[in-house]
């Protein structure tokens, strides 16, 4: 262990906004053993027994190791450089607002190191994946921090470009949308077989689920030869996956999803 990651030692947090994807990473890091401190006007209760405030005047004086940005990124130029005061030395700033980069947030608060982060929404189960870039300026510490933070809420992949974080978003920040999507069209078709709602959601997930839980197994077959094992030369499935990507339709679909998603990123950028 460097004598850096010695001296710079995680023990409080203050989050800054607790929506929807902050009250899913918060129930995932209570589990640690950081004091978490919340800050949100529009709550009257947070996950994970957390501290909650509704304003910065309550903390005026307090200072935390990590400050999380989780308000909207249209929000931050006007609400977080207030923060830097409460930033303590040899801190740094945790960002999940997507779109807004990390050259920015630091300005906005008067220098200090960022690291962005790109969670998904499994994170609230604990099986989320979440990109992690550490801006210029971030040490090892606190990236390790943000690691072992990220791990309580699934797995995660560290970039070393912002540019390939927003790579991430485009294939794992948006991606349970994408998968929402396929599965409800799946269940939709299922129903138009004669199913029920109830019972094509069932079939649907069901497969879903069990085909990831297998694929996901250790020493799995690459995901080409786990559809060929299921493929018999005449057989149902080969017809059906004919329809679905013979032409390789789907496989132009999705690319043309994610390449969507990261222009998208860019721009926001």
């Amino acid at each position: 262990m460097s004598l850096e990651q010695e001296l710079v030692i995680i023990n409080t947090v203050l989050m800054v906004g607790c929506g929807k994807m902050g009250s899913a990473l918060l129930g995932q890091w209570a589990k640690g053993p950081e004091s978490i401190t919340v800050v949100d006007p529009g709550q009257e209760s947070v996950p994970g027994g957390a501290r909650l405030v509704s304003d910065r005047a309550e903390i005026e004086g307090e200072c935390f190791d990590c400050i999380v940005v989780a308000v909207k990124p249209q929000m931050i130029d006007d609400i977080m450089p207030a923060y830097a005061a409460n930033l303590a030395p040899g801190g740094y700033v945790l960002s999940i607002a997507a779109g807004y980069s990390a050259g920015r947030l630091s300005q906005a608060m008067n220098g200090a190191p960022v690291v962005r982060v790109m969670p998904n929404l499994p994170a609230a189960i604990g099986q989320g994946v979440s990109g992690i870039y550490p801006a210029e300026g971030a040490t090892a510490a606190h990236t390790a921090h943000v690691q072992d933070f990220m791990a309580r809420a699934g797995t995660t992949v560290t970039v070393a470009s912002e540019d390939e974080l927003d790579r991430v978003t485009a294939v794992a920040g948006s991606g349970p949308g994408y998968v929402f999507e396929i599965a409800r069209a799946y269940a939709l078709a299922a129903m138009e077989q004669g199913f029920t709602e109830e019972q094509a959601r069932e079939m649907v997930l069901g497969t879903i689920g069990g085909a990831i839980a297998m694929a996901s197994e250790p020493g799995a077959l690459s995901l080409e030869d786990l559809r060929n094992s299921v493929t018999s030369k005449g057989g149902t499935t080969a017809a059906g996956l004919a329809a679905l990507n013979g032409d390789d339709g789907l496989t132009d679909r999705l690319r043309a999803t994610l390449q969507a998603a990261y222009d998208r990123a860019v721009e926001l950028r």
